[in-house]
């Protein structure tokens, strides 16, 4: 049996070749293809994640037993500080400084205004009601929470914060302090972990900032294709 000769026996062939080929493109462009994600307007103190964070589920506690959980920062912005009420110089210093963001904050529609979260990760000496009046006598806007010990360990770790007790010089039982994380974590719309905020604080940037991303929401990335 002899091959065919080249020339005009192949091109039946080869065209088959070309519009399986064609027909493969279109069909990767049509059916893969994801439309880019839309580019968040431009920061400049806080640090943006390339891809958001879930978090867990968590349950804080309020004053007055009013739980909070992640569907009540829903929607907004949102950057969490942890702390403690009996913090020295650290959180009363961020808080005051974050308070001048808040102020400019409140000509925006509370449906989209950014909000702050202050968690105390103190809960042996700080009840709900102590962060509370704590956290609003720098701003009457400052959601404020706490929990048993075990919650808020799994709450700061799922933001990658830490924070450890330092035992006192006297050796009683309540002399002790906290050494904690002061950055600044940022959450999305979605309650993601979306970005983070170093200190020193250029609380000026910082207002800046989440006005710019108040009314947008971080992408969510394509899923992966196969």
């Amino acid at each position: 049996m002899s091959l065919p000769a080249p020339g005009r026996a192949w091109l039946p062939l080869l065209v088959v070749i070309a519009v399986a080929a064609a027909l493969g493109l279109w069909a990767s462009q049509r059916f893969l293809a994801r439309p880019a994600a839309p580019a968040l307007p431009a920061v400049k103190a806080v640090t943006l994640m390339p891809t958001p964070r879930p978090l867990p589920p968590f349950t804080l506690q309020q004053a007055g037993g009013k739980p909070l959980r992640a569907d009540d920062l829903r929607g907004h912005w949102t950057l969490v500080f942890i702390g403690f009420t009996h913090c020295p110089d650290v959180c009363p210093t961020t808080l005051a400084q974050l308070a001048g963001a808040q102020k400019q904050w409140a000509v925006l529609p509370p449906a989209q205004r950014p909000r702050l979260l202050f968690v105390s990760v103190d809960p042996e000496r700080d009840s709900p009601e102590q962060v509370a009046q704590y956290a609003h006598a720098f701003h009457p806007d400052t959601l404020a929470a706490t929990a048993p010990l075990t919650q808020v360990e799994a709450f700061a770790r799922a933001l990658s914060l830490v924070f450890m007790k330092v035992p006192g010089k006297s050796g009683q039982a309540d002399d002790y302090t906290l050494d904690h994380s002061a950055a600044l974590v940022l959450l999305d719309p979605q309650v993601r972990m979306a970005g983070v905020v170093q200190p020193p604080f250029d609380v000026r940037a910082i207002a800046e900032d989440l006005t710019r991303l108040t009314g947008t929401a971080a992408p969510t990335p394509a899923p992966a294709t196969r």
